[in-house]
């Protein structure tokens, strides 16, 4: 313990140095990410005590997340002055989280099954875990529907306060067409509001480089190589899906439909994908992504406030198309069942609704999975083999999510107006600098 604190204290210095020195966000947070790893690795068991450095940053990201999504959905809406367009906004984000996440399924059947992962392999499970209870769609349903939001909200039940803060600020925003006056000073309280919500959130991503750095530590140390090896080939096939849908489909929606430079896009939010992949969290990675997204992207606030937090809670194309049907596919292969043209259609409709339909239950990975292969009569234990590794395939799915985030804030706001293009393709040096001064 006393060697892996002492390792740990030079380490966060030289990450104190780097950034006194203006090393930039992105670098520092991979240095401390793979510093992590290193240490972690090396030190085993005896390295977990650094994780209370992630755990304490978490924690910091937890608190956000309920004021920042509150205050970013209200300000969002509230700008927004014509009902009917942000009707037209919130059609067209669903629609586009919707076809990324059939897209998504599909690549996950088509890599699964080049992989043949599973094949060959003995169903051998120490501890199958507990099984998971599936919740109907009418309950799913209904729980979007808050009956006590400040309850909600303490229980860190998102997509009820999601629906909470809508309903305010579509009254908010019919009401200011008929009695601008009455309203004027709430809409004064949210700006003021949200912007001291972002004001304490560049304070805490300050601590993201040291934060990294003890999440990166624990995992590293919990999950060695004896987890990994017998389960490479799922691990490979999962991050090989990854990246496809990552080039692919959200290539073409950046060069075909927003008309950008893919590398130049994915240089501009690079510093989403670090963070989204050492936290493991869309809803951590949120205010690193609002930030990127006005500051570096040049969309407007008023659609990255709308669609980043709400493709935080229903845009899982990873978690809830690429990972459920790649597991499909193995469990299948595991217990040598053959899949029809019926069940992979069947998987890939369940996998695209699951995706937004159990955004409000905690564990969205595995509840996804476990509605999927319930769908298609697959046996629940298969996917106990694969948890072992679920932390190193977490890494990957989560930076997959938030990229889809920030790829369809780019789409929507192309379609409205809201993005200022000029601004986009100007010196990347100057989004540096202004990141780099944020954090």
């Amino acid at each position: 313990m006393t060697l892996s604190l002492l390792v740990s204290a030079v380490l966060i210095s030289f990450l104190l140095f780097l950034r006194r020195k203006k090393v930039s966000f992105g670098i520092r947070v991979m240095t401390a990410m793979f510093l992590g790893v290193a240490v972690g690795a090396a030190l085993g068991k005896e390295a977990e005590v650094v994780g209370i450095l992630g755990d304490a940053f978490v924690n910091l990201i937890k608190m956000l997340v309920i004021p920042l999504v509150v205050t970013a959905i209200l300000s969002s809406i509230t700008t927004i002055k014509d009902p009917a367009q942000l009707r037209k906004i919130g059609l067209k984000t669903i629609g586009l989280f919707l076809l990324t996440a059939v897209i998504a399924s599909s690549i996950g059947i088509l890599v699964g099954n080049a992989f043949h992962v599973g094949a060959g392999m003995d169903f051998n499970v120490k501890d199958p875990g507990e099984a998971r209870e599936i919740p109907p769609v009418t309950e799913v349903l209904l729980n979007m529907v808050p009956d006590n939001p400040v309850a909600e909200a303490a229980e860190g039940q998102i997509l009820p306060v999601i629906f909470f803060a809508m309903l305010i600020g579509i009254a908010i925003t019919i009401e200011s067409r008929r009695n601008p006056e009455s309203v004027e000073p709430v809409k004064r309280l949210i700006e003021s509001f949200s912007k001291v919500m972002f004001r304490v959130t560049k304070m805490i991503l300050k601590l993201t480089p040291y934060g990294v750095y003890g999440l990166m530590v624990r995992v590293a140390a919990e999950h060695g190589l004896s987890t990994l090896l017998p389960l490479m080939e799922v691990v490979v096939a999962v991050y090989l899906a990854c990246l496809i849908h990552l080039v692919i489909t959200y290539g073409s929606l950046v060069s075909f439909v927003a008309k950008v430079n893919p590398v130049r896009f994915l240089k501009k939010i690079w510093p989403v994908m670090v963070v989204a992949f050492s936290t493991r969290s869309s809803y951590g990675t949120l205010p690193v992504t609002l930030k990127t997204l006005t500051n570096r992207v040049k969309v407007s606030e008023k659609i990255s406030s709308f669609v980043a937090p709400l493709g935080a809670t229903m845009n899982m194309d990873a978690c809830g198309g690429l990972y459920p049907a790649v597991v499909a596919v193995f469990v299948a292969n595991v217990f040598n069942l053959d899949l029809g043209a019926t069940d992979y259609l069947l998987l890939v409709t369940t996998a695209a609704l699951a995706s937004i339909g159990t955004a409000g239950v905690p564990g969205t990975a595995s509840i996804m999975t476990t509605v999927v292969l319930t769908s298609m009569g697959l046996p629940l234990e298969g996917m106990a083999m694969v948890l072992g590794i679920d932390a190193l395939l977490d890494m990957g799915r989560t930076a997959v999510n938030v990229t889809g985030d920030t790829v369809a804030s780019l789409v929507i706001a192309d379609s409205e107006g809201e993005f200022d293009r000029d601004s986009f393709n100007s010196d990347e040096a100057a989004d540096e600098l202004e990141l780099n001064e944020a954090v």
